[in-house]
């Protein structure tokens, strides 16, 4: 028996990365997993990876359209929500020289607006005892040059993931926040110009007292901790996942 047998769990961002070996793990644990991704072509790629126990939906963090479908096919299924995995968001590098209102405005619109509006719309199918995770990251408590707009929104994430850590309570909610160092997945090699992804991720990794960059799966293990009861008496916490970036 899985850890999650019997339960519904939604992950956002869901079709690469940190999110699919998420999926992957949830639905290996036994929960059925609704996935979503921006294009309908991707969400179904990653919903045959995963197998069975899982529902694709096409759905964008940023589109208030997008996210009361979501809800209406969650709501369907007529089982609520146990977890809730707010994982969509990105970044790219900007010094503040390059910073432009359309780049701050699309990065606090899928980092803080996606997650806000995204829990926002779930609250009413999150059942008692349900699990909210929330994707930080390192960059929020670190100075990282030509991060600054990333850092800041996940800054703002983390800050969220307490007051409702606080505000849930009583519905017996548990909101907890994931915080990634660098990992390979396409969201960190995207961020390196064409045929440089190699050298950026062994630059990461020689920052790291690890020496490496992490896998997607070593966040899923993480993820799955969360989701379930072993992480019972956990709400508003920063877990860090990080290759000690920010501990030692």
């Amino acid at each position: 028996m899985g850890s999650l047998d019997g339960k519904t769990a939604l992950v956002t961002g869901g079709t690469s990365g940190i999110g699919l070996a998420a999926a992957h793990r949830l639905a290996a644990e036994g929960a059925h997993v609704f996935i979503t991704g921006r294009t309908q072509s991707r969400v179904d790629e990653a919903a045959r990876q995963i197998g069975g126990g899982v529902t694709g939906v096409a759905s964008d963090v940023t589109v208030a359209a997008d996210l009361d479908r979501l809800a209406d096919a969650i709501r369907e299924r007529g089982a609520g929500l146990d977890v809730l995995f707010a994982n969509a968001g990105g970044g790219e590098f900007a010094t503040l020289e390059e910073e432009t209102p359309q780049r701050l405005t699309d990065t606090f619109n899928r980092n803080v607006g996606g997650t806000v509006f995204t829990v926002q719309k779930m609250l009413p199918l999150l059942n008692e005892g349900a699990s909210v995770i929330l994707a930080g990251s390192t960059a929020a408590t670190r100075g990282t040059p030509a991060f600054g707009a990333y850092a800041a929104s996940k800054a703002a994430v983390r800050s969220f993931g307490r007051t409702w850590a606080a505000e849930l309570a009583g519905r017996s909610i548990r909101v907890n926040t994931l915080v990634p160092g660098p990992v390979e997945t396409p969201g960190l090699t995207e961020l390196a110009p064409p045929g440089q992804e190699q050298e950026l991720l062994d630059a990461q990794a020689a920052s790291l007292p690890m020496h490496r960059v992490g896998r997607p799966s070593e966040l899923a293990n993480v993820v799955a901790f969360l989701a379930s009861d072993a992480s019972s008496f956990m709400t508003g916490s920063e877990v860090f996942v990080d290759g000690g970036a920010n501990q030692v």
